[in-house]
């Protein structure tokens, strides 16, 4: 039941420990963590009132639903806490409940995933018949102050400027001139050291573990959205075809669900238009996705598999410059990072950036020969235990 007609919020008493164990009272843990507001104060409160209903607004009153007071300020308010305001508006008195949303698992844990479900509810909850209406969305401070987000229609990153060059521009070259060059190996080297150095961070959570496993099944810019984008026919693509690769990614993602210390800091779309080369091995990356942590092969792959596409178009097999490429950065990067797991997590994430590169919508003049070879590359490597790249051209078909 919902006292008094409010709504409750959306709230997660209870939280995961690192080792998946329940524990009450690591809400505040939380709060304290992410350096979130922990007092809630009726100046603050009243200020944001009045930039939002007028300066003739006054707080009488709120708390906790049931506990609301007239005092100054209510102690280790946070996420998943709704409270209720009673403020006055001239000679108008009116109630208002704050809802919050608490961090945790099912798609919880970052502060953009309580956003958007903060923002979806004030989008969304006058759209419903009966439904109580939202009548503002804002956002706290570090600082203890409350802002309206209301106005906003759409979202911005502004980022810095940085010189450079897409990686890609070599891979062009190499598939041109089909020289390698000592630049080619140092570029290279380079970053499967940074590979290396960025998944050394771990984080012990098996939730969020699981979740990225999820993600790369289910979410909108992942597998399944990747298959359900092909025509239901095109070549030799069939459903059924899509269909068996979406299961066997799903078994893999079973088989790998308890290997949660494998948690890493992950740039999550780490392939070659999103590294910018200056001068020599000089580099910038951009556009990380999908979140801070995940599995490490993500990012291994999602840059290996484009030494194998860019030699399938020029040569229709993995070799030369690219294979030599293909061969450093991976030995670089097991030498590096000392994960004599990666080999046990590669398949599913080929597989995802395999649907990618064979797709008739991001690649629509790519060759027959070509697509197919990826998509044999797909099903064999996922139809194999542990991934050897000594058996790239034997993956694909060749």
């Amino acid at each position: 039941m919902k006292p008094n007609g409010a709504y409750i919020g959306k709230s997660n008493k209870q939280a995961r420990t690192f080792d998946g164990r329940r524990q009450d009272g690591i809400q505040e843990y939380h709060l304290l963590d992410e350096g979130v507001m922990a007092t809630l104060e009726k100046h603050a409160l009243e200020r944001y009132l009045r930039d939002r209903f007028g300066s003739k607004t006054t707080v009488l009153s709120f708390g906790p639903i049931g506990k609301e007071s007239s005092q100054g300020a209510y102690k280790h308010y946070g996420y998943g806490s709704p409270l209720k305001i009673t403020f006055r508006v001239g000679t108008v008195v009116q109630s208002a409940v704050v809802e919050t949303m608490s961090p945790g698992p099912f798609g919880h844990e970052h502060m953009a995933d309580r956003a958007q479900a903060i923002l979806w509810d004030y989008d969304s909850y006058g759209r419903l018949p009966r439904h109580v209406e939202a009548i503002d969305v804002g956002m706290f401070t570090k600082t203890h102050a409350l802002h309206s987000v209301a106005a906003a229609r759409e979202f911005f990153v502004l980022t810095r400027w940085v010189e450079g060059i897409g990686y890609h521009a070599d891979f062009q070259r190499l598939g041109k001139a089909g020289t390698l060059g000592k630049l080619d190996r140092r570029r290279a080297i380079a970053l499967a050291e940074y590979l290396a150095s960025i998944h050394r961070r771990k984080r012990r959570d098996a939730d969020l573990y699981r979740r990225r496993l999820r993600e790369l099944i289910g979410h909108g810019e992942c597998i399944m959205c990747l298959t359900d984008s092909y025509p239901p026919r095109y070549e030799f693509v069939t459903e059924s075809l899509l269909s068996r690769i979406e299961e066997a990614c799903n078994r893999w993602r079973w088989r790998m669900r308890h290997a949660t210390h494998r948690l890493s800091q992950v740039h999550g779309d780490f392939h070659p238009w999103n590294v910018l080369f200056r001068k020599g091995i000089d580099f910038s990356v951009i556009d990380r996705s999908r979140g801070e942590w995940g599995e490490p092969a993500d990012d291994l792959t999602a840059m290996t598999i484009n030494y194998l596409f860019f030699s399938l178009c020029r040569w229709g097999s993995l070799r030369g410059p690219f294979e030599t490429l293909f061969r450093l950065f991976w030995d670089t990067y097991l030498d590096r990072s000392m994960d004599d797991e990666i080999d046990k997590a590669a398949a599913p994430f080929f597989a995802f950036r395999g649907l990618v590169l064979a797709s008739p919508i991001w690649y629509p003049r790519l060759s027959r020969k070509v697509r197919r070879s990826i998509f044999q590359f797909i099903e064999n490597v996922l139809a194999t235990p542990r991934f050897d790249p000594a058996r790239v051209n034997e993956y694909c078909g060749l």
